[in-house]
């Protein structure tokens, strides 16, 4: 999503949004990935008198849920903000191009408070686990992914809600947030120069830079006349 700030019409500022989120944007998305996969993989296990399996964090299924749940609607809203990043320089509306942005940041603070939630719940419930629920420790590394990349998300979405945040002051302080701001190549208002072609631009020229006729001094003083030495 290229340059911070292009050149637009008159004013020349136009926000782009890539600099800002286009990159980091994976980030966030590829960790999604990973809480979600590892509790979906390897999240649930059975003790040997048991043929019905039980969620890896204390056979809390609400655990394994939450996990399974914040991960999938993390990733898709991953995608979708990818898509708004790669949209965002088509929208031509001041009014849209600021509730993007604003809901880019709402978005962004909410998932990650729900990461934040999520990793203390699973942390919580991994510490409550009993060793003879899963005797041969199966599912412990996956369990870990969970609680680690939970972990990582609170500061990816963190700093994704910032760095919209920033992206939000460069719009301001560029006028393009603003209810007034107009681009000065649609004002209808402003008044275009007459045409005018070449011949018309060399008469006037003419006109006006053509010297006063020598007759024009007898006529206009009275009484002057030109004396010869």
């Amino acid at each position: 999503m290229r340059n911070v700030v292009s050149g637009h019409g008159g004013d020349g500022l136009a926000v782009e949004p890539g600099d800002f989120c286009g990159l980091f944007q994976p980030v966030p998305l590829v960790f999604s990935i990973v809480v979600f996969g590892s509790i979906v993989n390897e999240g649930y296990v059975n003790r040997l008198d048991e043929s019905e399996e039980h969620c890896i964090f204390n056979r809390n299924r609400n655990a394994c849920n939450y996990g399974i749940t914040v991960g999938v609607l993390a990733f898709l809203s991953c995608l979708l903000y990818l898509a708004l990043d790669a949209y965002f320089p088509q929208i031509s509306s001041v009014k849209d191009r600021k509730k993007a942005v604003l809901s880019d940041i709402g978005v962004s603070a909410f998932w990650a408070f729900l990461w934040f939630v999520g990793f203390c719940f699973l942390t919580n419930q991994w510490q409550a686990s009993k060793e003879e629920d899963n005797p041969l420790n199966e599912g412990g590394d996956a369990a870990r992914a969970a609680i680690t990349f939970s972990f990582f998300s609170i500061f990816t979405w963190v700093s994704k809600a910032f760095l919209a945040y920033q992206r939000f002051r460069l719009g301001a302080d560029s006028a393009l947030f603003s209810q007034d701001y107009m681009d000065p190549s649609q004002d209808s208002s402003m008044p275009y120069a007459p045409y005018m072609n070449e011949e018309d631009a060399t008469d006037t020229v003419g006109t006006y830079q053509q010297p006063p006729a020598a007759d024009a001094f007898d006529t206009e003083t009275q009484g002057y006349q030109t004396q010869n030495y």
